[in-house]
């Protein structure tokens, strides 16, 4: 996509209005996060510098959440400023068409959508993940590792490798390899699934390999208890939040749920709720640029953040309100995602009209 020198300087301005306003955004809820994970300093080994750690992860998951506002605010300081310096009345006057004013705005929101959407696939996810993980381990002062090759952990004088971790305390793909006290190899296990029942964990479609001084004993097993250390409140540490796994961990999510004959309802709002995402920042920058051209003089900086904010958050908690809606009605994902979008566009529309 190319740029013209026009087309740069608006998305320029748009960038670091849209960065600033992102920046204050994300601080505000990175604190307000680390005040929260106070109640939960000094029980087992977590302090206060592993509380500031676990907030500060979760800035990349506050960057892919209210990305639409600070696009909106960005828009609302960064067109507004263009406005009041009489940039914008300058530009018309020069031959510039409301409609290249339009499409330099949706050009420089396309590129902040694509970013967006890409920081939220590759880095959200994993910080987020990691930030759990550590707070759980240092709660309760177990040692895990989670690698492209599944969950590891420690089991007394076990090594337990969990290659998927579901909802609800079911787990996929076990192998766990059990070591004598001379640290030799003496029972390899692999498990198809488990569930957790109570006190321990019931496995199914086990296969077993037996390793004595003699040879290598084989055997099949239905199902069987297995007693474990592993609880469920470290392992949920390894699952994601359905609104930070990516796309691709989403769909596997819902198959395996669906085929398992599970409610996939939450999984399915957080999928499409994630490819409607990228639209709320075009949705919010279209009910900036009425706005702004409407009232280029007029209003001043300080009523413009706080409509940006007002508008902002009157769609995230609109859009928050319909998952939850989607959720537990099990209305249609996609109605619930869309929704919020054409609601704001049919306001963006409407405000348009008085635009000349």
């Amino acid at each position: 996509m190319t740029l013209t020198i026009f087309e740069r300087y608006i998305a320029t301005t748009m960038f670091k209005a849209t960065g600033m306003a992102l920046l204050v955004l994300v601080v505000l809820l990175v604190f307000f996060g680390f005040i929260d994970e106070f109640e939960d300093v000094g029980r087992g080994a977590y302090t206060i510098g592993d509380a500031f750690l676990v907030a500060v992860l979760s800035a990349p998951r506050y960057v892919f959440e209210v990305f639409p506002v600070a696009a909106l605010v960005g828009s609302l300081i960064g067109l507004g400023a263009m406005g009041a310096h009489g940039e914008l009345i300058a530009m018309r006057g020069s031959g510039f068409s409301l409609r290249q004013i339009v499409v330099a705005v949706v050009k420089a929101g396309l590129v902040m959508m694509l970013l967006v959407f890409l920081f939220g696939e590759l880095v959200a996810p994993a910080a987020e993940q990691w930030g759990e993980q550590h707070r759980t381990e240092q709660q309760q002062e177990k040692v895990t590792l989670k690698t492209r090759y599944g969950f590891w952990a420690r089991d007394g004088r076990a090594f337990v490798n969990i290659r998927g971790i579901l909802p609800g305390a079911r787990l996929e793909d076990i192998y766990i390899y059990e070591f004598d006290a001379d640290d030799r190899l003496r029972l390899s296990t692999y498990a198809a699934r488990a569930e957790h029942r109570g006190d321990h964990w019931q496995m199914y479609g086990i296969r077993q390999s037996q390793v004595a001084d003699s040879g290598i004993e084989r055997r099949e097993l239905a199902e069987a208890r297995w007693d474990s250390l592993l609880d469920p409140g470290l392992l949920s540490a390894i699952v994601v939040a359905p609104n930070m796994l990516r796309i691709d961990e989403l769909y596997h999510y819902i198959r395996v749920m669906r085929d398992n004959g599970q409610s996939a309802t939450d999984y399915e709002v957080a999928f499409w709720g994630k490819l409607a995402a990228p639209v709320a920042t075009l949705v919010m920058l279209l009910i900036a640029i009425p706005f702004v051209l409407a009232h280029q003089r007029f209003v001043g900086m300080g009523q413009r953040v706080f409509l940006g904010v007002a508008l902002g958050m009157g769609f995230y908690m609109l859009n928050r309100g319909m998952s939850y809606v989607a959720v537990v009605y099990e209305l249609n994902p996609v109605i619930s995602a869309l929704v919020p979008a054409m609601a704001f566009i049919a306001i963006g529309l409407w405000m348009m009209r008085g635009v000349r």
